[in-house]
């Protein structure tokens, strides 16, 4: 083989070696970027995953904005209880709802001619807090303006026969209907003399928007699961599965007689 060859063939083989490092180094930035590409993916997934869950269960529209006014009657730490009732009456018991949530729709449902019925006897206090937890998780603020609507109710002294209109008329759990102060106007036709001037302007005006944000504050902070939470003389009996509104009942009417 002559030199010329020789030195042709080492070029050749130089040239093969520059070029195959040239492909190496090609394929470790490739890899580098995609690595990389992954980790930004992962951190934006998980700044993402971060917002939902800080945001999670916070009322959309629930900030407290202006004076704190509490609806005529209201009783309890800040006055965050409407209460129904004689006061006199040997049992009490505490309802934290949603006028969103289909639970406390069951809950409603099941108990309400019970609770009416004790109430009515002057066996049973209830008091009723209000929270907004579904316009946080679902997006909305059908849950603060319903609970707003409930409070003007109250000042009106018709909390009661309103509070049970809106569980009737209860709509899915993510359509926001309630947000809609013209529906919520609209059943208030439904009981008799709540449609006036003054409910009207407590409605649109969202007169008791801040007492029901800070209602909903109480309840986050309280330590409680979800809505319904229900509580007899202190005792959660919405978790008790053999609770009935038989036992409810029984319960109730022993206390009275001591």
């Amino acid at each position: 083989m002559s030199e010329k060859n020789r030195e042709a063939k080492r070029t050749a083989r130089e040239r093969l070696a520059v070029e195959r490092e040239k492909q190496k180094a090609a394929e470790k930035r490739r890899r580098a970027l995609i690595v990389g590409a992954a980790v930004v993916g992962v951190l934006g997934l998980a700044a993402v995953i971060g917002v939902v869950a800080a945001n999670a269960g916070k009322d959309d529209g629930g900030e407290s904005a202006g004076p704190v006014v509490v609806p005529s009657g209201a009783q309890g730490k800040d006055g965050l209880a409407i209460p129904v009732g004689k006061e006199s009456a040997s049992s009490t018991l505490t309802v934290w709802e949603d006028f969103r949530c289909p639970a406390c729709k069951g809950f409603e449902q099941a108990y309400r001619s019970t609770i009416h019925e004790l109430t009515a006897a002057g066996q049973l206090k209830v008091n009723y807090h209000l929270a907004t937890i579904i316009d946080g998780n679902m997006g909305g603020t059908g849950s603060r303006t319903a609970a707003n609507a409930a409070a003007c109710a109250q000042d009106a002294g018709k909390f009661t026969e309103y509070h049970d209109v809106l569980y009737d008329s209860q709509p899915q759990e993510a359509d926001d209907a309630f947000a809609d102060t013209a529906k919520l106007l609209d059943l208030a036709g439904k009981v008799e003399g709540l449609d006036t001037a003054e409910f009207r302007k407590c409605v649109e005006d969202g007169t008791h928007n801040s007492w029901v944000a800070k209602s909903n504050e109480a309840f986050s902070k309280g330590g409680f699961t979800g809505t319904p939470t229900v509580l007899l003389n202190g005792k959660n009996i919405y978790q008790d599965q053999t609770m009935t509104p038989a036992k409810l009942k029984q319960m109730v009417q022993q206390a009275a007689k001591g």
